[in-house]
């Protein structure tokens, strides 16, 4: 049976920095490069309970960033706006969970913050909820689950998830094995540059007939149709 390449991502917290109004002066020194003027511009918001700002505070906490990295004040502030619904705080503090920085680990708490991330879509949460779910990390290991949550991340175009989801179907767990709907993730996820599916993409192609070829060709080009049309 060949070996597929599968990629698990949960040590990467998504680093994407806020941008409303009152903000944006703390926006504009960060991407100068003046991370402590943006610290100044933003701790009294946070201080005053704003999400937005209370994230941004996480991230530079979380990077050192202006400051000394101290993961735990990090985990502090993504909490903080984490508790109010931010859904990149929530998701980062899965991730500070699942690998034990500046937090006790713990694959449950992990869990239950991207959970709470995946119920407003955020794709990368629902990837690395099936990266839980494929190991059984804080949960009983289900298959079946994981390509649920590797589905839902891979239609948002989550190539990681793409390939991840051509694995699944490769082997047929949680799903029927079906070599050409691995071949249409693989594909999917090759066209957007990752290597492990362009891999997976050249092995599996080797198993299929030709008739089985042409219909993964064919679904593939009708995803990319529908899904996103502005691609070649």
């Amino acid at each position: 049976m060949a070996t597929w390449h599968k990629a698990w991502v949960i040590g990467l917290g998504l680093i994407v920095l806020s941008a409303q109004a009152d903000l944006r002066v703390g926006l504009t020194t960060f991407a100068k490069g003046d991370y402590q003027a943006a610290l100044a511009e933003w701790r009294p918001l946070a201080e005053q309970g704003q999400a937005e700002a209370q994230f941004n505070m996480g991230v530079l906490y979380d990077d050192g960033l202006g400051v000394e990295r101290d993961r735990a004040k990090a985990a502090d502030w993504y909490r903080r706006a984490a508790e109010q619904g931010h859904a990149r705080a929530q998701f980062n503090l899965g991730v500070l969970y699942a690998n034990g920085l500046g937090v006790e680990q713990s694959y449950a708490q992990a869990l239950r913050w991207y959970r709470r991330a995946t119920q407003q879509g955020l794709g990368e949460a629902q990837f690395n909820l099936s990266v839980l779910y494929e190991n059984g990390l804080g949960v009983i290991r289900d298959y079946a689950e994981a390509a649920y949550w590797l589905r839902r991340a891979a239609e948002q175009g989550h190539t990681a998830a793409q390939n991840n989801l051509g694995v699944l179907y490769a082997n047929g767990q949680g799903v029927p094995r079906n070599p050409v709907l691995a071949y249409v993730w693989y594909s999917l996820a090759a066209a957007g540059d990752n290597a492990k599916a362009r891999f997976n993409r050249d092995q599996i192609v080797r198993d299929l007939s030709s008739e089985q070829l042409a219909e993964g060709r064919r679904l593939a080009a009708e995803y990319v149709k529908r899904h996103r049309p502005a691609l070649p």
